[in-house]
């Protein structure tokens, strides 16, 4: 006879400024139960007493600055508190967006909008046909974006680059010839954002500055 069905863990992510780290994980104690501290490979562990898990990470390495404190969770904000430079290069098919920030704040940034089709199913010529105005837009929205891209990096400086959205097309801007320079910094955690506008750049630079958490409960 099968063994009955298990439930899964439920896991989400959450991105958590360094001032407010030491009051989310005190409300984290309060709702399970209280939490022990670990550090590892991964980042800092936070295993509570009701089987739920939180791994924390920092948004950067410490590249012979870390952070001070008194244990694990205090020098992990004071690390997350760096005013460290990133550049944000985010793309997909409806639109791109670039910017720099430091301290969850933009210094400069730029968005725009561009089409790529979807993949068709059609067979044929017109499949041919199809995949050839495909690749051109491709090509066009790698250019555009580039384009529009090299001045904000050059006009700020950082430190490390942060990819996000698709991560073929970003690959592909990166590869331009024009940001060659940049695609050769440390790279930072992938940001899986929505179409890039605006307020998505924002709410990136804001979470690409944050201590990243990811909760872990038991089924």
């Amino acid at each position: 006879m099968p063994s009955p069905a298990t439930g899964q863990p439920s896991v989400r992510t959450a991105f958590v400024p360094s001032h407010r780290l030491q009051g989310w994980a005190e409300r984290f104690g309060a709702s399970h139960g209280g939490y022990r501290l670990h550090d590892d490979d991964d980042g800092l562990r936070l295993r509570a007493g009701d089987g739920t898990g939180a791994l924390l990470q920092a948004p950067w390495p410490a590249d012979g600055r870390p952070g001070r404190g008194f244990d694990g969770l205090e020098r992990l904000a004071s690390l997350a508190a760096q005013p460290r430079r990133l550049g944000l290069l985010l793309v997909r098919r409806g639109g791109y967006a670039a910017g720099v920030a430091t301290e969850g704040r933009l210094l400069a940034s730029k968005a725009g909008t561009r089409y790529v089709q979807s993949r068709t199913a059609a067979g044929g010529q017109s499949q041919q046909r199809f995949a050839r105005r495909r690749t051109n837009q491709a090509d066009a929205l790698v250019d555009a974006v580039a384009a529009q891209a090299e001045p904000i990096f050059a006009a700020a400086g950082f430190e490390y680059l942060v990819p996000g959205g698709d991560r073929s097309l970003a690959e592909l801007v990166l590869a331009h010839p024009s940001l060659r320079p940049y695609a050769t910094l440390p790279r930072l955690a992938y940001l899986d954002v929505p179409e890039p506008r605006a307020a998505v750049l924002k709410k990136a630079a804001a979470d690409a500055c944050s201590v990243r958490i990811q909760v872990t409960e038991p089924a």
